[in-house]
């Protein structure tokens, strides 16, 4: 996510629905025998554009999860929403996953996998077409939709930057 037009949020006076992507237990082995403790990744939107994911270690699962919601909180962007889904195709990667994701027609809902499903639902996209590539591990799967999501720019910051009007945009 070193994207130059990435656009952070502050997360206070945003109502914010989380998810939890995955949650795993982890074991460390010492002298005395072996210590558990658990790690969740959690993905908070507010369904209206803005999206973050945290992660969050701890003994207990509900703990782990509430450390996972206050770092989400922390990492938050902002991501154009066009009618319910994205404004054009794009491609993400983190590490060994891939992603891939395009705008679609209203009715057709959200057509992705596990990880990625939750970033797209939080962030409030409808209508979606995604496909997930290489790695499946949820931390990079999620890394890589948040870094297309990051991407994406809506029509009118586009306008803006070449310094045209909205329909030479459209019609080149």
């Amino acid at each position: 996510m070193s994207n130059a037009n990435v656009k952070r949020v502050k997360s206070s006076d945003i109502d914010f629905k989380d998810r939890l992507v995955s949650i795993q237990r982890v074991t460390k082995v010492t002298k005395g025998g072996r210590t558990f403790s658990f790690s969740a990744i959690v993905v908070v939107g507010n369904e209206n554009g803005v999206v973050g994911y945290g992660l969050g270690k701890a003994k207990e699962v509900t703990a782990a999860i509430a450390k996972g919601i206050d770092d989400a909180k922390k990492h938050l962007i902002k991501v154009p929403v066009l009618k319910g889904t994205l404004p054009h195709q794009q491609y993400g990667k983190y590490s060994g996953a891939y992603v891939y994701m395009q705008p679609a027609a209203p009715g057709t809902g959200v057509i992705a996998g596990g990880a990625m499903r939750a970033v797209l639902e939080s962030v409030g996209v409808k209508d979606v077409l995604a496909k997930s590539k290489g790695s499946s591990n949820p931390h990079s799967v999620v890394k890589a939709t948040i870094d297309a999501l990051s991407k994406l720019r809506d029509p009118f910051t586009i306008a803006q930057v070449r310094g045209v009007d909205l329909d030479t945009v459209f019609n080149g």
